[in-house]
C-alpha cells in the first residue's frame, strides 16, 4: 500500500477573487530556514506543483521520460502510467537562510512558460533547491556544478539537495496568487545497496577523474553471475557488457533473489512487477541459457547520469577510465574471460549509442556489439534535420507559407507526442550553461569543446533552435558522427569489424531514431573489401524505442543464445569454448 502523503498541518488555501484580483501577479517566495544551515548555497531553485496528494510533487518526476511523451493519464494509452509536474526553475547565487527569492510570473517554466499559464485547480507546491560545487577542472575555468552524489544526476534524489515541505494551494482563473515556501530539509545520502548470491556491486574512485576534477570521482558496476558460478570454481565466463544510464544499474533488472508469489489477493502491480522477476530468474536458471557474466557500469558525470563513455575536455577521460581502471577491477574480481572474442556489448538508446562507438572506437578489444535504437549515429538526421545544413532544429526552412514545428517524439501509430521546441524548453527550465542534466546537454559536455566562461559550447540555443555549426564540425571531426567516422577510416577501421556490428531497431522509433539508423544502414551495407559482415534487424511493424519486438525475443534470453553462438563461432584455435556450456 501506497503512503500517504501528510499536508493537513501544512494546508494553504488561496481563496481569489475572479472580480477583485483578476489583473494580479501570481509569485512564490522561497527561503531557505536558518534552522536547517547556516552557510549560502549556490544552484538552481526549481518549484514544482502536482494535483496529486498522495506524493511530493518531487517524486512525481522520477522517470523524466514523462516529459518527453507528454501523455495523458488515461487507462486507454499506451503511457498511461507516465506522469510529470508542471515546474519552474531560476538559478541562485550565495543564497544566504532567510534570505528571500521570488519565483513571479517572468520565470520560465515548462510546461506553462509562466506562472500566470497554470491551470485554475488545487495544487500541492513543493521546492527543491539543487545544490552546486565550486570546482576548477583540469580546463582552468573554475564553475558551479551538481556534482553527482551516486544519484545519477537526479535533482529530486539527490543528496543535500534542500527541500520544503509541500503546501496546498487553490488557483482560480485569471486571479492573483502569492505563496511563501521554505527549505526546511536535506535529501539524506543513499545507502549502498547489499550483494547477493547472483548480484554484486563494485565501486572503486578513479584516479584519472579524480585528477580532472580535483575531487574524489567514483565508478561503480553491477555484476550479474550465472547459474552455478560457485559450483564451477574453476570455470571462467565470457563477458556481456550491458551499456546504458546509471539507473539501469541490475543487469536486465534482475532480482537479488528468487521471487515470491505475492498471492491471488494481491494488487495487479504487485503481481506484475513478481510475473516479470519471476520470468527473468525462471529464464536465467534454465538449461538452456547460456551462462554469461553480465555487467553494468556506473559512470555519472555533473552533466548527466551516464558519461557517453568518451574522453572529453569538459568531463574528463572517462573512457580511458572505464577501460583501464573499471573493466580491469571488474575482470580481476571476476572470472571473465579476459579476451576480445569474450567481451560483446550491448544496450538501448544512449547505451546502443554507447555499445556500437565502443565497438567502432576500440575494435580490438571488444568483440561484437548489439547495439538497440542507438542514439543518432548520423547527423544528417537529428529529429528531421540536417545538422550541417539546416541552421534550425525547431523547424524546417523552404515552406512558403506555414512552417510546421519538428517533432521530437511520436506514438508507434505516428501521433506527434512533443515539438523539438517543447522539448528544448523543459531543458531550459531544468538548467543552464550545460546544467540541464538532460541527453542534449549530456552531449555538449561530452561531444564539445569548452566555451569561454568554462562551461560546455551548446549545439543549438533552446530557446530559437539556432544550429550552432561550429559544434556539429566539432563533433564530426573529433569522431561522434559515427557513420561519417567509419567511411572516412573504413579502409583501416573495416577489417578490423567484419562481424561485430549488430543493429537493432524499431520502424517507429518514439524519438524517430530510425532514420539516422538508414543512413548507417546505406553505409555499411555498401562495404567493400571487407564487406562489414554484420546484421541490421527492424523487426515486426510499429516498433518504438525498445528491445523487444525486433527479432530477439524472447529477451534477453534469445539475444544471449545468439552472442553464445558468436563467440563460439570467433574463439580463436586452442580455446575451450565448450567449459561454460554446463547445463
Amino acid at each position: 500500500m501506497k503512503k500517504r502523503l501528510i499536508v493537513a498541518p501544512l494546508v494553504i488555501i488561496l481563496c481569489l477573487s475572479l472580480s477583485c484580483q483578476r489583473q494580479g501577479q501570481r509569485s512564490v517566495d522561497i527561503r531557505i530556514d536558518p534552522a536547517l544551515q547556516e552557510e549560502a548555497e549556490t544552484g538552481r531553485l526549481y518549484l514544482l506543483f502536482t494535483d496529486r496528494s498522495d506524493v511530493e510533487p518531487r517524486l512525481v518526476m522520477p522517470f523524466l521520460g514523462a516529459y518527453y511523451f507528454n501523455s495523458p493519464r488515461s487507462a486507454s494509452t499506451a503511457e498511461a502510467g507516465l506522469d510529470y509536474c508542471p515546474f519552474f526553475g531560476q538559478d541562485v547565487d550565495a543564497l544566504r537562510p532567510g534570505q528571500k527569492v521570488t519565483i513571479g510570473e517572468d520565470v520560465l517554466g515548462y510546461p506553462f512558460s509562466s506562472l500566470r499559464d497554470l491551470p485554475a485547480g488545487e495544487y500541492y507546491a513543493q521546492a527543491v533547491l539543487h545544490v552546486y560545487t565550486e570546482v576548477t577542472p583540469a580546463h582552468g575555468h573554475t564553475i558551479w556544478l551538481p556534482m553527482d552524489d551516486w544519484e545519477g544526476q537526479q535533482f529530486h534524489l539527490s543528496p543535500g539537495n534542500l527541500i520544503s515541505e509541500p503546501k496546498k494551494i487553490r488557483l482560480e482563473a485569471g486571479s492573483s496568487a502569492k505563496l511563501e515556501l521554505e527549505l526546511t530539509k536535506k535529501i539524506p545520502p543513499i545507502a549502498p545497496e547489499p550483494d547477493s548470491t547472483y548480484v554484486k556491486r563494485i565501486k572503486i574512485k578513479s584516479q584519472r577523474l579524480s585528477d580532472f576534477w580535483g575531487l574524489d570521482i567514483y565508478l561503480g558496476a553491477h555484476i550479474l553471475l550465472p547459474k552455478g558460478y560457485d559450483e564451477h570454481p574453476k570455470v571462467h565466463y565470457p563477458v556481456l557488457y550491458y551499456r546504458g544510464h546509471f539507473f539501469e544499474k541490475r543487469p536486465f533488472g534482475f532480482p537479488d533473489e528468487e521471487p515470491k508469489d505475492p498471492g491471488k489477493e494481491a494488487s495487479q502491480a504487485k503481481r506484475s512487477a513478481y510475473e516479470a522477476a519471476k520470468y527473468l530468474w525462471d529464464g536465467w536458471m534454465a538449461k538452456d541459457t547460456p551462462r554469461f557474466i553480465v555487467v553494468t557500469l556506473q559512470h555519472p558525470t555533473p552533466f548527466y547520469d551516464d558519461s557517453y563513455a568518451v574522453n572529453s575536455p569538459n568531463q574528463g577521460p572517462y573512457d580511458d577510465a572505464i577501460l583501464k581502471e573499471l573493466i580491469p577491477q571488474v575482470e580481476e574480481s571476476f572470472r571473465i574471460i579476459r579476451k576480445p572474442y569474450a567481451r560483446v556489448m550491448t544496450g538501448g538508446s544512449t547505451g546502443g549509442w554507447i555499445a556500437a562507438s565502443q565497438q567502432i572506437y576500440h575494435p580490438d578489444f571488444f568483440g561484437g556489439a548489439w547495439s538497440f535504437c542507438p542514439d543518432w549515429v548520423d547527423y544528417r538526421d537529428v529529429f528531421g534535420a540536417d545538422l550541417y545544413e539546416d541552421s534550425n532544429l525547431f523547424q524546417p526552412a523552404g515552406f512558403r507559407w506555414l512552417t510546421p514545428e519538428r517533432i521530437s517524439t511520436r506514438s508507434v501509430g505516428g501521433q506527434p507526442q512533443l515539438t523539438v521546441g517543447q522539448l528544448s524548453q523543459f531543458f531550459a527550465v531544468l538548467g543552464n550553461k550545460g546544467r540541464s542534466g538532460e541527453f542534449i546537454d549530456a552531449y555538449n559536455a561530452a561531444f564539445g569543446p569548452v566555451g569561454e566562461d568554462g562551461y560546455p559550447v551548446q549545439v543549438y540555443d533552446y530557446l530559437t533552435g539556432a544550429i550552432n555549426h561550429d559544434m556539429v564540425k566539432y563533433w564530426r571531426d573529433n569522431n561522434i558522427d559515427l557513420r561519417y567516422y567509419l567511411e572516412n577510416n573504413w579502409k583501416e577501421l573495416g577489417p578490423r569489424l567484419v562481424g561485430k556490428l549488430h543493429f537493432l531497431c524499431g520502424d517507429m522509433d518514439n524519438f524517430y531514431l530510425n532514420e539516422s539508423l538508414y543512413l548507417m544502414e546505406k553505409f555499411l551495407e555498401s562495404t567493400k573489401d571487407p564487406y562489414y559482415g554484420g546484421t541490421f534487424r527492424w523487426g515486426r511493424p510499429r516498433v518504438g524505442h525498445t528491445v523487444t519486438g525486433i527479432g530477439v525475443d524472447p529477451w534477453p534470453f534469445k539475444l544471449l543464445q545468439e552472442m553464445a553462438v558468436h563467440i563460439t563461432k570467433n574463439a580463436p584455435p586452442g580455446e575451450d569454448a565448450q567449459q561454460w556450456k554446463y547445463e
